[in-house]
């Protein structure tokens, strides 16, 4: 199965540090967030990536190369005229990705969910890894039902930025500028979405403050990241 890693982001909240620096460049623990990122996933077993590219992309495929040096492969989806959103961004990356299902990591995030477990997924047109609520998104984005996921319904949780795909996901999208959730919700209205609860560690990394607080936990811990 193939990973695309969404990088192509501005990270307004995290500026000025990324006014100069792309955000998966920036350090915690003493290397890039991407390059532990794609450390954990190579770990878990997956060696094809594409990333996505757009704010100062140029400095992120000058530091990772074609991969070889970590033991994978690296193909890159350029966003030449800006950013295209979630949505947008998987449907450019579809000609990397090939037929089958394939993997997404939203990179502002940090966790130990165990990749291994998402080989085989999905059933359906798409799986979804769902966390408990963090302060900062109280009201949660959707619910789970066994193991659907649906739109509404209680309790909420927050979705992840981790999901595997079907390209018929994107059957009768055009190229350009678009989010993925009314993709999805589109989906889950026909139940073709499944998904589970990670309830280990779990981080969305887009502000300074938490950037800092990640930093001081891995200094700490032996904590696996995921990050943009």
């Amino acid at each position: 199965m193939k990973v695309l890693i969404l990088a192509a982001g501005r990270g307004e909240r995290l500026r000025p540090l990324t006014d100069h620096t792309p955000k998966p460049l920036l350090q915690v623990g003493g290397r890039p967030l991407i390059e532990h990122m794609i450390a954990n996933l190579s770990e878990a077993g997956f060696n094809e990536f594409i990333v996505n590219l757009s704010h100062l992309g140029e400095q992120i495929q000058a530091q990772l190369g074609d991969g070889s040096r970590f033991g994978i492969r690296i193909a890159y989806s350029l966003e030449e005229n800006g950013a295209l959103e979630t949505g947008g961004g998987i449907y450019q990356a579809l000609p990397l990705l090939g037929h089958g299902p394939f993997m997404v990591v939203n990179g502002d995030v940090a966790t130990d969910f165990p990749f291994t477990s998402l080989r085989g997924c999905p059933e359906g047109l798409a799986h979804l890894v769902l966390v408990d609520n963090p302060p900062h998104h109280p009201q949660g984005d959707f619910a789970l039902q066994a193991t659907k996921v649906m739109a509404d319904g209680d309790p909420k949780f927050t979705f992840s930025g981790i999901g595997v795909y079907r390209p018929e996901l994107f059957a009768g999208c055009q190229p350009g500028k678009f989010p993925l959730a009314p993709l999805l919700r589109a989906a889950m209205a026909t139940g073709s979405v499944n998904g589970q609860v990670h309830q280990g560690f779990w981080m969305d990394i887009g502000t300074v403050e938490r950037l800092r607080e990640l930093d001081e936990r891995l200094a700490q811990t032996n904590v696996k990241v995921v990050a943009k």
